[in-house]
């Protein structure tokens, strides 16, 4: 039987011949197609709002330590000034001495319960009324005026630039990690109006999970004559992972090449027989 017969007769069945090796080296072209399908894949669930607001969250999360770290810090080094400046005049561990030390954590304590409850209503974009900005700024005028009273009554400039920097610090970054929490959150709103939510491919089937004779049933029904059966190929037809679609890959071209072989030795027999 000749080559061309045996094309014939494998092509009326519906089948590919041809070797198994044919198909295990990819070209180029369909390497590139292979890498286009995953990245298109890995993209749409990058752009997932889910995922989307997951990160925003972990960005919001670094942010928030580190406008609490610096605000605390800043707090930190306004104390001394501060008690310094409530101490002035009084004997040193004596009892208004002593006293004195609690006056910088009053006000700071309050401008640290005002910018948490500010953490939670940001998140939600619910706006706190006027007096909630009032106590914010009386708390930071007031420790600001106090850190730097004695540069000013000094006439010192480097004091007053000194002193003046920590408190000045504060009162931005309590004012912008307000509207930097805003921002992040319209960010999520914005990433679900933009970017839909995928429909995502459940992989059951009559209420089991999948398994690899259905993604085989599935590339069999998905399989003609004039189709190449590669990985990527697999993916698009059965939306089976990465990991998985070379081994079924590679079990469907195998069944191909078996069907082939028997196909072209029933149509030898057949021939020698009408011989």
């Amino acid at each position: 039987m000749s080559h061309r017969e045996e094309r014939g007769a494998v092509a009326a069945c519906g089948r590919l011949p041809g070797p198994l090796t044919r198909w295990l080296r990819p070209s180029r072209v369909e390497q590139l197609a292979e890498d286009a399908a995953e990245a298109a894949k890995r993209r749409a669930y990058q752009t997932h709002p889910d995922v989307v607001a997951l990160r925003i969250e972990q960005v919001r999360t670094q942010v928030d330590r580190l406008c609490w770290a610096g605000i605390t810090l800043g707090l930190g080094f306004t104390m001394t000034n501060v008690q310094a400046f409530a101490a002035a005049g009084t004997t040193v561990w004596s009892l208004p001495w002593l006293a004195a030390w609690l006056l910088d954590p009053t006000v700071s304590l309050v401008l640290l319960a005002i910018l948490r409850a500010e953490q939670i209503t940001s998140r939600y974009q619910v706006r706190t009324g006027p007096w909630v900005r009032w106590a914010k700024w009386l708390t930071l005028g007031a420790t600001y005026v106090m850190n730097t009273w004695a540069a000013y009554a000094a006439g010192s400039l480097s004091g007053v630039v000194l002193h003046s920097v920590p408190p000045l610090v504060v009162f931005v970054a309590a004012e912008a990690v307000t509207d930097l929490r805003d921002k992040l959150t319209e960010a999520v709103t914005t990433a679900s109006v933009v970017n839909p939510p995928p429909s995502v491919h459940q992989v059951r089937t009559k209420g089991r999970r999948k398994l690899f004779g259905d993604y085989l049933a599935e590339a069999r029904a998905a399989w003609s004559p004039d189709t190449k059966v590669t990985p990527a190929w697999v993916r698009s037809v059965t939306d089976c992972a990465r990991g998985l679609s070379p081994r079924l890959a590679a079990t469907f071209r195998s069944e191909v090449e078996r069907t082939a072989a028997s196909v072209a030795n029933d149509a030898t027999r057949e021939s020698e027989v009408r011989q």
